[in-house]
């Protein structure tokens, strides 16, 4: 289906999807879909003008949408798991025993490190933040400290786990495409990986300093509890239902049951517990939770969650794959992806190069597979021949792939974090510090040769251009 396309061709729909973004969210203050579409009605004028039938741009198009599904069906799972655990009295529970033991000083490196651990515990940041998370900017917010910098204490620490978790899909799929050992590929990252997470955290530490438990309004935290205490029965056993689902995961039980039964023990504590009746109960699932106590912090965090809640992010999925889709499929990507390999002369640059072109192609594609699939088939000859072991290239997609994805609001992961924690890729960008400060650090490396190791290190296997 590939045609041969230029890179001037091929960068259009990219110039205009970004311009069109720019006008609509800056300047018209909307939403990403229609820019979206802007661009992906001109990647397919494009790929038209280049040869390419129109069949043949529609089958890319489902191509591109096929691959986000996945992503698509665990959106919907806690989009289940927040109604339900809002509902059962579970979020609740986290936040006032979290409110009593957390210091606000402390807050923002202790919600990063327990996002790490369990991240990389059940090797998810998704469900991570879709429920840690959640409690995470709850608890944050009634000790005062802005949403953002939560959001990027949240983001970091679960991409952490993420990252480094033998359990991560994209750890896996990074060591996997490259036929890198799976083990020898997570201790490669640590150079990078490690460093850039305690950057983060004295980040995390710094910030914090501006919130003391002195300097909180305790009667606006006293108002906080007695609202909750109001209005759920807290228990310490409610905190079993989000340890079963994080247990599961941990002993391998896939992402999709053990949400689905995490969903499930939340109802049922809603029921049983909370006392609403089923109807309510179903009703949460579907159409999120609803309260009203006057207060609008509790307000604004607890009306949220179900199924209808996570359709808006799911419809820009499906439009930003199509997009991407259409750059994949056609050869556009390829186009761009061969530009930016001629540029690179030395093994340094061969890497710096790598985790740019994965960044590239999470903003391009709106999608952290394919920025990881995408340049692994690009680069994978270009590092056997300038006699680079395979566990660079696949360190350097993690670094560029992974960890860059929620700096793009059309991008799933930025599309995912806005559904669950309420903040826009544009207000946590600057607070996500290890996402950004890991990429930095993996270009350093590559240019100055650091850590950079030769063909026949330990764990290598042969990697192999598609």
């Amino acid at each position: 289906m590939e045609k041969q396309i230029s890179f001037w061709w091929a960068i259009v729909p990219l110039i205009a999807m970004v311009a069109a973004m720019l006008i609509t969210i800056v300047y018209l203050e909307q939403g990403p879909h229609m820019p979206l579409l802007f661009g992906t009605a001109v990647a397919a004028l494009v790929a038209w003008r280049n040869g390419s039938k129109w069949p043949e741009i529609e089958e890319a198009i489902y191509k591109g949408i096929r691959l986000a599904l996945p992503a698509v069906i665990i959106l919907i799972l806690i989009g289940l798991i927040i109604g339900s655990w809002i509902g059962g009295g579970v979020v609740a529970t986290m936040i006032l025993y979290g409110l009593e033991i957390l210091s606000p000083s402390l807050f923002l490196v202790t919600i990063a490190v327990i996002c790490a651990v369990v991240s990389l515990a059940i090797g998810s940041s998704w469900s991570t933040m879709g429920t840690i998370g959640v409690a995470g900017m709850g608890i944050g917010l009634s000790m005062g400290i802005p949403a953002a910098m939560i959001a990027g204490a949240v983001i970091s620490g679960s991409y952490f786990g993420d990252k480094m978790s033998p359990l991560s899909d994209t750890t896996n799929l990074a060591a996997g495409l490259t036929n890198t050992d799976l083990f020898e590929h997570i201790k490669h990252m640590w150079w990078t990986t490690v460093p850039g997470f305690a950057i983060a955290l004295i980040a995390f530490w710094f910030l914090g300093r501006g919130f003391s438990a002195a300097g909180t309004d305790t009667a606006d935290i006293a108002t906080t509890v007695g609202v909750l205490q109001d209005s759920f029965v807290i228990s310490p056993w409610l905190l079993l239902i989000p340890l079963a689902v994080f247990v599961m995961v941990g002993f391998k039980v896939p992402a999709i049951p053990a949400l689905l039964i995490g969903a499930f023990l939340g109802t049922l504590a809603q029921i049983f517990i909370q006392g609403g009746s089923i109807a309510e109960a179903v009703g949460v699932l579907q159409g999120g939770y609803v309260i009203e106590t006057g207060n609008v912090l509790v307000d604004d965090l607890f009306n949220r969650g179900g199924l209808d809640s996570m359709m808006y992010t799911v419809s820009l999925i499906l439009v930003a794959m199509s997009f991407g889709g259409i750059l994949e499929y056609t050869g556009m990507l390829k186009a761009i992806m061969e530009k930016i390999l001629k540029l690179a002369r030395t093994g340094g640059s061969l890497v710096a190069s790598t985790v740019v072109s994965a960044t590239a192609t999470n903003a391009m594609c709106a999608e952290q597979y394919i920025s990881i699939v995408v340049p692994s088939r690009m680069y994978a000859s270009s590092y056997k021949e300038k006699n680079l072991a395979s566990k660079n290239l696949s360190r350097a997609l993690e670094d560029g792939g992974t960890l860059t994805s929620v700096f793009f609001a059309w991008n799933t992961c930025g599309v995912f974090i806005l559904g669950t924690l309420g903040v826009s890729a544009f207000e946590y960008a600057a607070f996500a510090v290890f996402n950004y400060t890991v990429p930095l650090i993996s270009i350093i490396y590559g240019l100055i040769g650091f850590t950079i190791a030769p063909r026949g290190t330990s764990g290598e296997y042969e990697p192999q251009a598609e």
